[in-house]
């Protein structure tokens, strides 16, 4: 069992920037697949960015590459998002995702690649 809690979401002005953190219980933290994901009102749950297991490989949206950096301290069972240059069209619920795998290096990018989810964070850029 995983259970993930984020944080750090609010409301910025477009061209902003908000560390989003995700904060996992248990010891299997470092067995894990973390990710992000979005949800805007109206609309599908979609991909944000990924890290391996041993933080070594990230994978991104296109939508934010180049503006979003996630990263993860194993000893600290935490991973973030830092996102930078905010648009009005990043408003959603951000939620962390985490999946069990034997691999220290995939990624994944299918929701239903991932087994556990935390509640979510909102963020609402204004224009």
């Amino acid at each position: 069992q995983v259970q993930l809690v984020e944080s750090g979401g609010g409301l910025v002005q477009a061209g902003g920037s908000l560390r989003l953190s995700c904060a996992a219980s248990g010891r299997t933290f470092s067995s894990c697949i973390m990710g992000w994901f979005r949800q805007a009102p109206g609309k599908e749950r979609e991909f944000v960015a990924a890290i391996s297991r041993s933080g070594g490989n990230t994978v991104y949206a296109d939508s934010v590459k180049g503006r979003f950096t996630i990263s993860r301290d194993n000893a600290k069972n935490t991973v973030w998002v830092q996102m930078n240059s905010l648009k009005p069209e990043d408003t959603a619920a951000y939620y962390c995702a985490a999946a069990f795998s034997l691999s220290t290096t995939s990624v994944a990018t299918r929701s239903a690649e991932y087994g556990y989810w935390g509640q979510g964070t909102q963020v609402t850029i204004s224009s």
